[in-house]
């Protein structure tokens, strides 16, 4: 099935049951499933045609959550585009995708002469009383298993954002597993922490819609306090990256006992702690902890691991952070070294139906993927043709314990410091261990004279920098010593969630030269 074809099947099933609500509106499967029709045929008068790639510049409204299921009931394949980002980065990505028309909210209005009328093709500009627009709908088109559902960007080493085009086929057995494996259903109701730039949202709207669950819309605010979102919207099913566990211990909004109605907690995005883990077990008694791991090249996860609900049974590991898991069995997968032979620490590579079938820009595939070759990993040079052998290349660290993965890092995140080479997440990790240290993110910084250092930034605390020094040198050799600790409020955040390592290199670049210290209020 496609993605729309998944929601209207619930539509038809449960239709007076609560599918959407956000800003404050309250939406049934019956009342979306109209409103869906009614936006398509608004975006097909508009442009004079049936859109084939529809932009979507809106954010946590109900435009936003119509528009795209009004672009996928034509058969469109869906773009999200940020309000937060710059308005030359979304033509960008409109340029790179072929938009032929672009939906805005009262929030992506703001952008409507430079994105809307600025060559990304027809805009559509609509207020929050969208749902109540009148007139007839469009029924379906129907769409076949390969063509786009959506595509998502990703960063690109060279500053051209890469476009990740995934197929309907992709996702119509991944969203059948995850259903069965949350137990999703009527009644259960699932969060939204992520802006749909960010895959892992197509995880909370199609688990939810295709099981005939409601998708609850906290908005900005609420993220800061989401044990208070998640007890007053009685959510069942929560979905987020770590950070927010951190923000929230932070802001003492995280406390024991505070989440009775949570049923699973899954978190992805980057390396869960057992720390996040446990204070989110102790505001979450009842329930499940799963550490999900995935690319978006994947189709959002490929794999999953469940702690176990006795805490003395929980694992050790290396880094002290949650297994990833294991891959899926319906994917195939190969740890590779960086001599491209199989090992048990390396590279984690993927492959099945779930992998991409490659870059919008064919340029860009080339170096990413894999092939066997009398035992050996080849990289793609882009020569011939992508095929089902290719595994993609996820250029993350992974290590087997105890029967499951444990993520170690990006393979390329490995600095070279006064000749020494060195893994800055084997030292976060040493850091993580002091009691008064929440988050921690180490990264390279060229010095005045051309020399790099490696320096450290903390949540938590402030801890004297000699402590906090005489740690690493507990546990590591002297030289991956940081030569400063800095102390923050939190660290800086891209738009998916993830620590921005480049603008907190940017920001310890204004860090004392050793010791510990803290950037000024404006710098943080």
């Amino acid at each position: 099935m496609t993605l729309y074809e998944w929601f209207a099947r619930s539509a038809g099933r449960h239709p007076d049951a609560v599918a959407l609500e956000v800003g404050g509106r309250s939406l049934t499967y019956r009342r979306l499933d109209e409103l869906a029709g009614r936006l398509a045929r608004r975006l097909t008068d508009a442009r004079g045609a049936r859109p084939e790639v529809v932009g979507l510049l809106a954010s946590r409204s109900v435009v936003a959550y119509g528009g795209y299921l009004a672009a996928l009931r034509l058969g469109a394949a869906v773009v999200p585009l940020s309000p937060s980002f710059p308005a030359a980065r979304n033509l960008l990505m409109c340029a790179g995708a072929g938009v032929d028309l672009v939906v805005l909210d009262e929030e992506g209005g703001v952008q409507f002469e430079e994105v809307g009328a600025g060559g990304a093709g027809c805009a559509v500009r609509l207020t929050g009383e969208v749902a109540d627009l009148p007139g007839d709908g469009l029924d379906p088109c129907p769409a076949i298993s390969d063509e786009v559902a959506y595509v998502l960007f990703t960063s690109g080493s060279t500053g051209v954002p890469k476009g990740v085009p995934i197929p309907h086929r992709n996702l119509d057995g991944y969203l059948a597993r995850h259903i069965a494996w949350y137990e999703a259903g009527p009644g259960s109701r699932f969060s939204q922490t992520f802006d749909l730039t960010f895959d892992p949202s197509v995880f909370d709207m199609f688990v939810a819609w295709g099981s005939g669950s409601a998708l609850v819309v906290p908005s900005r605010h609420d993220l800061l306090a989401p044990a208070e979102y998640v007890s007053r919207n009685g959510i069942t099913h929560w979905f987020s990256v770590p950070s927010i566990v951190s923000m929230a211990r932070r802001l003492d909004a995280l406390p024991p006992g505070s989440m009775p109605s949570l049923r699973w907690s899954l978190f992805a995005g980057e390396q869960l702690t057992l720390g996040h883990a446990g204070a989110w077990a102790d505001a979450a008694p009842n329930s499940v902890i799963e550490n999900l791991y995935g690319p978006t090249e994947l189709t959002v996860t490929c794999t999953r691991y469940r702690l176990p609900a006795d805490r003395g049974d929980w694992p050790e590991t290396a880094n002290g952070t949650v297994p990833i898991g294991t891959v899926h069995d319906h994917l195939d997968s190969i740890i590779l070294d960086g001599d491209g032979r199989p090992a048990d620490d390396g590279e984690l590579c993927v492959g099945g139906v779930q992998r991409f079938p490659g870059y919008l820009d064919p340029r860009q595939n080339a170096g990413r993927f894999v092939a066997l070759n009398d035992g050996r990993g080849v990289v793609y040079d882009g020569a011939e043709p992508l095929t089902g052998r290719h595994w993609y290349r996820t250029g993350d660290r992974v290590a087997g314990e105890g029967g499951h993965l444990v993520h170690l890092g990006r393979v390329d995140d490995q600095v070279k410091v006064r000749g020494y080479r060195i893994e800055p997440g084997e030292i976060e990790a040493a850091l993580r261990r002091h009691a008064d240290v929440l988050d921690v993110a180490v990264v390279p910084v060229t010095a005045g004279d051309g020399e790099v250092d490696l320096l450290a930034a903390y949540t938590g605390g402030p801890v004297p920098g000699g402590e906090l020094a005489a740690l690493v040198r507990r546990i590591l050799p002297a030289h991956m010593t940081p030569s400063a600790f800095v102390n923050l409020r939190d660290l800086p955040l891209n738009p998916n969630g993830k620590t921005d390592r480049k603008r907190l290199a940017d920001l310890l670049s204004r860090a004392p030269a050793s010791g510990g210290g803290h950037l000024p209020p404006a710098a943080e």
